[in-house]
């Protein structure tokens, strides 16, 4: 099996011993949880419930608030305590529900639908919206949307992203060993509902072992294939898996992986889609890779959604020396927390420790105009000339030169050697083109 790939990426060390090995482990019951109203992109869920209301897990407690968004709901048992702003994984304050646990964990009542996979495509969506499904690789998009594509884009493959590329995340990888059949059972659910004829698992090739078990799991089925992947960053992101997976290319400038029938979803995704399908159970839990020198003891857990970090740090045995930044998902794409009682949400794929060494920050220099930037960028933009326009508030340029298409991977910021702050400099470029759009 050759391993394939894309254009352009680079090699950062993956960093991922610390916790590999680590078997997946379920957290305690957390003594309070807070739900954020916004884990997806679309518009904010809308609460249903009022501070005083006693609620099971599993319940709903919050309603879609458009067709591109989800239902939240409840992850332990308890009292709604409080309805407000409360700190973010992305890093922001935003609206969300506390629950306080009365220490039982009594759930909403489950199905076990032993004849799950003729139930109808309609219905099997109904199951997905209902159960709050979204991206759980970091982007979040509702799951229900993505496997509803319009009647001229039809589908013809499904792409499983087992790649997991991000340096230190491992909770995929334990996924992927641990739950192999539930993954595939997901797949060919995703594959039922979008009419795909085939199923592609992309995985990296530091990652043998899953590719020899999914490999021997797949020997007998015509309909799905495994795909080693060579081992760069950013070989996870859609347009790159695609190439890398599929040899075909999605158009930049908003272009979509339904332009060229495929769909991508997550190795967590697809696990979920088969518990909501079959069990109607609610995304109430997820998979997250608690990691970095500086921990004790690090961990792949299974957590309930709006568990504090603070929670799972401890579980781990906190920190060996004094923490000097705290990251929500992996070092290339995650978010700087500024405080560890920030819960996870259906999208925290890791908590990162970082040490005062490790956080420290080089100032910018003048640019080398090296062209390192242009050479990796997997978008193919120039992300100084990009950073240069932003500079000198030229959004006019910066838009005519691709910032939308930015993916904000950091693959140009990691090569810098001038440590000029590209992706900073293409957030802005981000929000200010938006802010004219909608002027």
């Amino acid at each position: 099996m050759g391993n394939k790939t894309f254009p352009g990426g680079i090699h950062p060390p993956d960093s991922k011993n610390y916790s590999k090995n680590s078997s997946i482990e379920n957290l305690p019951l957390p003594k309070k949880v807070i739900i954020p109203l916004s884990q997806h992109i679309g518009a904010l869920s809308k609460p249903i419930v009022k501070v005083g209301d006693n609620v099971k897990t599993g319940q709903q407690i919050a309603e879609a608030g458009g067709f591109v968004s989800i239902p939240m709901h409840a992850s332990i048992t308890g009292k709604i305590t409080k309805i407000a702003k409360y700190p973010h994984p992305t890093g922001t304050m935003q609206q969300a529900i506390e629950i306080t646990g009365n220490g039982e964990d009594v759930w909403i009542e489950l199905v076990d639908e032993k004849d799950y996979f003729n139930l109808s495509a309609t219905e099997m969506k109904k199951r997905i919206l209902e159960a709050g499904l979204c991206g759980m690789g970091g982007a979040g998009f509702p799951t229900h949307v993505k496997l509803s594509p319009p009647e001229d884009k039809p589908i013809d493959t499904i792409i499983l992203n087992g790649v997991e590329c991000e340096p230190y995340l491992t909770a995929d990888y334990r996924l992927m060993l641990e739950r192999p059949e539930d993954i595939l059972n997901g797949l060919k659910l995703i594959m039922k509902i979008t009419g795909a004829s085939k199923g592609i698992i992309g995985i990296e090739s530091n990652k043998p072992d899953t590719i020899k078990l999914f490999a021997k799991l797949v020997k007998d089925t015509s309909d799905i294939k495994i795909v080693g992947l060579k081992l760069k960053y950013p070989q996870g992101a859609e347009k790159q898996l695609i190439y890398a997976a599929k040899g075909k290319k999605v158009p930049n400038k908003g272009g979509l992986p339904m332009e060229v029938g495929v769909v991508v979803q997550n190795v967590g995704t697809a696990v979920a889609v088969y518990e909501a399908v079959r069990y109607k159970k609610p995304l109430i839990e997820r998979i997250i890779t608690v990691t970095g020198k500086i921990v004790e003891n690090p961990k792949n857990i299974n957590a309930r959604i709006g568990t504090l970090c603070t929670d799972l740090l401890d579980f781990c045995g906190g920190t060996k020396e004094e923490i000097g930044k705290v990251v929500s998902g992996g070092p290339m794409m995650g978010f700087a927390l500024f405080t560890l009682e920030t819960p996870i949400s259906k999208g925290s794929s890791g908590l990162l420790l970082l040490n005062k060494k490790e956080a420290s920050k080089d100032a910018e220099d003048t640019c080398l105009r090296c062209g390192r930037c242009v050479d990796i960028c997997p978008m193919n933009l120039v992300p100084s000339l990009i950073a240069n326009s932003v500079r000198y508030d030229d959004i006019n340029s910066a838009e005519k030169y691709g910032a939308m298409d930015c993916m904000k991977c950091g693959s140009c910021a990691y090569v810098c050697p001038s440590h000029i702050k590209l992706i900073q400099w293409i957030d802005i470029a981000k929000i200010k083109i938006s802010q004219k759009r909608s002027a």
